[in-house]
């Protein structure tokens, strides 16, 4: 039975003891009671059901590596059980993303934790961070209400970083996180940039913040990937010293000018649309170093854009341009 056919107040099981991943993704399910959960499993995934309670079974599979309770109904009282269930110690990647939380769940039991996804809830604070495993490698805080970014600095392997759509005014607590290789702080309230001289990270989004500058970023040396987008950015600056930047986003910010480039000779994609740009020919001055590399540029809704030859002058410019705005060439 596929899943357009399946009725999903009556899923279908193979009664397979050896079983190692169950999906039951999208069955809405309000309990898992009709369910046969193999002692085998390694993966039990029951996204998009309507599960408001854990089933205690679950805190007996002592093989599971994966789990996933994301778009579900679980709030904080629902998720507690899971603190004691010792049988999943070896647990390595744990979602509770889209649902009723209102804090970060007493994860300390899983000792071998590398994924622990929590967006898309209510969280107000990072408080019990400080007992997941620092074997962690991604974290997922995003569209919560977290104010401040605390108990991460244990850390040390933490690869991604996700805390986007929350109420953060302050990037601070990064300086032990030296293996940080993605950080995504869009949508908050930041004003100023404070890396912590984090020089391994690749992929940076600030976009819809509150910032006016772009330095801040001078330490990031392999930065491959900055967002940086609708923000207050007035001038271009401090960019200078990221040479292995290959996208670069500062589209919809307050720019007249572009400046402090010319060094990025990796450049592949330039986002410069919505803002207050007027000469091509001080775009082509600023961007010389990424004059054989660049392949899209976005320019749409700046003065400079009005020219009856801008496209054609944009390719002059960028010999292997492959796109302009919205015009893909072949």
């Amino acid at each position: 039975m596929d899943d357009e056919t399946r009725a999903p107040d009556d899923p279908m099981m193979e009664d397979d003891p050896s079983s190692t991943v169950l999906d039951l993704t999208s069955y809405q399910l309000h309990d898992l009671d009709s369910v046969d959960l193999p002692p085998s499993l390694t993966e039990l995934d029951l996204t998009a059901n309507r599960l408001s309670t854990l089933d205690s079974r679950i805190g007996h599979l002592s093989n599971l590596k994966k789990l996933s309770l994301r778009q579900n109904l679980v709030d904080d009282k629902a998720v507690e059980p899971i603190s004691r269930w010792d049988a999943l110690s070896g647990l390595e990647e744990l979602v509770l993303r889209d649902n009723k939380l209102t804090k970060i769940p007493d994860a300390s039991i899983f000792k071998k934790l590398l994924v622990f996804d929590v967006s898309f809830n209510e969280i107000t604070s990072l408080h019990g961070l400080a007992k997941v495993s620092n074997t962690l490698k991604e974290l997922y805080v995003s569209k919560n209400e977290v104010t401040k970014m605390e108990e991460i600095d244990h850390f040390y392997d933490l690869q991604i970083l996700e805390l986007g759509s929350n109420r953060l005014r302050v990037i601070e607590n990064l300086q032990n996180l030296t293996n940080l290789q993605e950080l995504w702080l869009g949508r908050n309230r930041i004003k100023v940039v404070n890396l912590c001289g984090l020089k391994c990270i690749k992929k940076i989004s600030l976009q819809s913040n509150r910032l006016t500058s772009t330095t801040g970023f001078e330490d990031c040396v392999a930065l491959e990937e900055l967002y940086l987008s609708h923000n207050g950015i007035s001038k271009m600056e401090g960019l200078s010293s990221l040479v292995n930047l290959r996208v670069l986003d500062v589209s919809s910010n307050r720019l007249t000018s572009v400046n402090d480039i010319q060094n990025l000779t990796r450049l592949e994609d330039l986002w410069l649309n919505d803002n207050q740009i007027e000469s091509l020919e001080d775009l082509a001055e600023a961007a010389v170093g990424s004059r054989e590399t660049l392949t899209t540029i976005y320019l749409e809704n700046n003065p400079c854009a009005k020219s009856p030859s801008y496209s054609a002058t944009l390719r002059q410019i960028f010999p292997n341009i492959q796109q302009i705005d919205s015009d893909v060439f072949a």
